[in-house]
């Protein structure tokens, strides 16, 4: 059974590196599951951010996500560190999730449950691309200058 993980976790890994097939974003979107009070809770994890679940504190490192013309998956390096009073924190997490296999990669621990739901950006679009703002844009030189509107 674990070659069998260590060959889907190789399989999926291959996919995310491929040249041109992941594109970074910049939130994570988990879904945290506390199994004592059974409450369901959306998390959003900046990029290079901690927000706490609990007594978890997880960082996001990484969210990547294939293109949309290519088979959907998201998936995102995330560290969680479980932190109770009096005592040393104590790291209880830390790779790679994908959202298309919860099951591959999964936080192991009795009272909260972890799942990739999906990488955003806060604009809906690739980290790396940038809309180019007016004001800076190249004027196209057939197009003619608005008349002012009259008084």
């Amino acid at each position: 059974m674990s070659l069998f993980r260590f060959s889907l976790a190789a399989a999926l890994l291959a996919l995310l590196t491929t040249p041109a097939a992941a594109i970074p974003m910049d939130t994570v979107l988990l879904q945290g599951l506390d199994k004592i009070t059974a409450r369901v809770s959306q998390i959003k994890v900046p990029v290079g951010g901690t927000v706490t679940f609990g007594a978890l504190q997880i960082t996001a490192r990484a969210c990547d996500k294939h293109p949309p013309e290519e088979a959907p998956e998201a998936a995102a390096f995330l560290e969680v560190v479980e932190t109770k009073p009096d005592e040393k924190p104590v790291l209880r997490f830390s790779g790679w999730m994908f959202a298309s296999s919860p099951a591959l990669s999964a936080l192991e621990h009795p009272v909260y449950d972890l799942i990739v739901l999906d990488c955003v950006n806060g604009d809906g679009k690739p980290a790396d691309e940038t809309t180019p703002d007016e004001s800076t844009a190249p004027a196209d030189k057939d197009e003619k200058a608005p008349e002012p509107a009259p008084q």
